[in-house]
């Protein structure tokens, strides 16, 4: 008998299960498919002891001091600043634009004030933004649009960027001056020792059991479980009663070269088109190591595969709201993380949102003992 089940080992059910167990002394049960803990943020290191990212870069950044000081009880952190580069012809500019990427695409030498008047020259006004294309093309204009992103939105979502909500190019900011940071969060780092060794430190309660390579379906006497935290698909729960929601998969190619480095940055940019990948990602950039030898992914987005990224267009938030109904009817299971909760969550999120999950269930028992 347990507590709690708690279904998945990524960062939402990680940090549900340690809250659980070293706050309220429950006994849990955390079970995931995969044959690791930290889910997408998995970090192993290869024959050659190099670390990378086994489902793609995962850069911590955050804003918020809560879920700073809650993960800093299980790692130290490696300051790093992420920086990308995107390939316009045979130039490598920053992403997000700036006044770099605007001197050196059209041969200028503009100071701040310039580059936003030349932005707001070239922005088309809407009456609504209504999709990812308009709220572009009201920043910085048709060219720069197709330059960078109508093509790589394409590839990743594999879909126009005026057939998905404007607030998914709407978190790319543009910016005037040379701040060539991807991010600006106050709090910008990654765990010193990866994410995957500060998940397993999360989880080293003796109140919490792990079982790996095992799927919520194979649990059949789910009877010796007094409260189940899913963080799987929610349609997947209910057997897709309303059929699938559609997810973005994600195919990596890695390589391992025999220098120091290839790239200027962690992560370079493929917006063409006719470019397969949508970017190519050096991990020592991000792991801080200083091995002779350096592994490089690049990222294939794909219909089919694991889900990574919730499609955010109008019909699909319908037919969730559809699963999230019935998610609400269930008294003893509760639904938490980016699957579950069918949001495009950033890591910091993901633990917000559990956080919150936690004080829910906290409160919840507090008031039936």
């Amino acid at each position: 008998m347990y507590d709690y089940l708690v279904v998945g080992a990524g960062l939402a059910g990680s940090t549900i299960a340690e809250r659980l167990a070293t706050q309220l002394g429950a006994s849990v049960l955390v079970i995931d498919k995969r044959p690791h803990v930290a889910g997408n943020t998995h970090d192993p290191v290869d024959a050659d002891g190099l670390r990378y990212h086994q489902y793609g870069p995962h850069i911590f950044h955050t804003n918020s001091a809560e879920v700073v000081a809650y993960l800093s009880a299980f790692t130290a952190w490696r300051p790093y600043e992420h920086r990308v580069l995107a390939r316009a012809g045979d130039r490598l500019v920053p992403i997000p634009i700036n006044r770099t990427t605007i001197n050196t695409l059209y041969g200028l030498d503009l100071d701040a004030a310039a580059v936003a008047r030349f932005l707001a020259d070239r922005a088309v006004p809407f009456a609504r933004i209504e999709n990812s294309e308009q709220m572009i093309v009201s920043r910085v204009g048709r060219e720069l649009y197709e330059t960078f992103f109508r093509g790589y939105t394409r590839k990743h979502w594999g879909l126009d960027p005026a057939e998905l909500d404007a607030s998914v190019c709407g978190r790319i900011p543009t910016r005037t001056g040379d701040d060539d940071r991807y991010f600006t969060d106050a709090f910008q780092a990654m765990p010193a020792e990866g994410y995957t060794a500060m998940v397993e430190r999360m989880l080293a309660s003796p109140e919490i059991d792990v079982v790996l390579g095992t799927d919520f379906a194979a649990i059949a006497d789910r009877a010796r479980f007094g409260h189940v935290i899913y963080t799987g698909p929610i349609d997947e729960y209910f057997d897709c009663k309303f059929g699938r929601l559609p997810y973005r998969s994600l195919r990596f190619e890695f390589e391992t070269r025999d220098v120091g480095y290839v790239q200027p940055v962690g992560c370079i940019n493929e917006p063409a088109i006719d470019v397969a990948h949508t970017r190519t990602t050096e991990y020592k950039h991000l792991t801080g190591q200083t091995l002779a030898k350096t592994i490089l992914s690049r990222e294939y987005p794909s219909a089919e595969g694991d889900p990574y990224y919730p499609i955010p267009r109008p019909e699909n938030r319908e037919l969730y709201r559809k699963y999230a109904n019935l998610a609400r009817a269930q008294r003893a299971v509760t639904f938490v993380g980016r699957l579950a909760e069918y949001r495009y969550y950033n890591m910091d999120q993901v633990v917000a949102s559990a956080l919150a999950t936690f004080e829910d269930l906290a409160s919840t028992a507090a008031a039936a003992s």
